[in-house]
């Protein structure tokens, strides 16, 4: 523990070396040409710095086992109680990763939270099912899956055919999935990823035959739908946070402290500049905000 801490310690002093050593080189460059760096586009490179050092600090602050405290997802915390039914009933755990390609940030967000669910699979020896509606999705949730059930030391039950392939066809791979959950009837539907039109058509079969459905998507017109049919939804960024909750990863949960912490800086900045824009408008202050927070293009 006292090595990986002295470890930790030493890293910190290389980056703050290395942080150090840029600040002279941009000092030198700008003193040898000043023309270089557009003085109007100060904020713009303060603000980078500044959020950038929180993102650093909050990251390794983790790392260096700092408490960070998350709230808790109820949907998060229900995944693996879902698996956990389906292994007590015998039945499989039904993963949906949404209908488009790897090009889509929810897509890449469903097949990274699979990876901890086929952990929880393979930890118990529940069978898993996963439909998928691309190729290059295809390949990504076999290795997903393969590396978690070698992690987990069950490579022995794992097979490459509990992701398959289905159709390109929104309509007709809803019509697929459907039919798997009438004729398996799975304990747990999981969908994690972008979907459209067949989002109610999943939840309302899936509600049919009596599984726990958890939802995770960033689609805004999907949400309600899920909302209305399925027991938990993780809604947005809930949804991207949830492999960080999962994994339990210290650089993950850093970064995500740091997102809210810049989340909580930039909605200060939105009331108080709109408090010191009023008072502008009302002639008790000189300054403008807006005139302030203006990035110009320069020359």
């Amino acid at each position: 523990m006292k090595e990986k801490i002295k470890e930790e310690q030493m890293k910190d002093k290389n980056f703050f070396i290395s942080a150090f050593i840029v600040l002279v080189l941009f000092i030198l460059l700008q003193t040898v040409k000043p023309d270089l760096y557009i003085h109007e586009r100060g904020l713009l490179l303060f603000l980078i710095l500044f959020f950038g050092g929180i993102l650093q600090f909050s990251t390794r602050h983790a790392i260096r086992g700092g408490d960070i405290f998350l709230r808790s997802i109820p949907g998060v915390k229900a995944v693996e109680e879902a698996v956990g039914r389906s292994t007590e009933m015998g039945k499989p755990v039904l993963y949906v990763p949404g209908i488009q390609d790897m090009d889509q940030v929810e897509t890449v967000a469903g097949v990274v939270i699979l990876g901890h669910v086929s952990k929880m699979t393979a930890r118990y020896e529940t069978p898993l099912n996963v439909p998928v509606a691309r190729s290059i999705v295809l390949k990504a949730a076999q290795e997903a899956c393969k590396e978690s059930y070698l992690m987990e030391g069950r490579s022995d039950i794992y097979n490459e055919d509990m992701v398959h392939y289905l159709t390109d066809d929104q309509f007709a791979y809803a019509a697929g999935v459907n039919g798997i959950m009438k004729r398996e009837k799975p304990a747990a539907c999981l969908y994690m990823g972008k979907f459209y039109a067949e989002s109610l058509l999943l939840a309302e079969t899936g509600n049919s035959i009596g599984a726990i459905q958890i939802a995770g998507t960033a689609s805004q017109s999907q949400i309600p739908f899920f909302v209305t049919a399925c027991d938990y939804t993780l809604i947005g960024e809930e949804f991207f946070a949830a492999s960080a909750y999962l994994s339990k990863k210290p650089e993950l949960l850093g970064i995500v402290k740091g997102q809210d912490i810049i989340k909580l800086v930039i909605l200060t900045t939105i009331i108080a500049g709109t408090f010191m824009r009023i008072l502008y408008d009302i002639n008790l202050i000189d300054m403008s905000i807006l005139d302030f927070l203006t990035v110009s293009k320069g020359s």
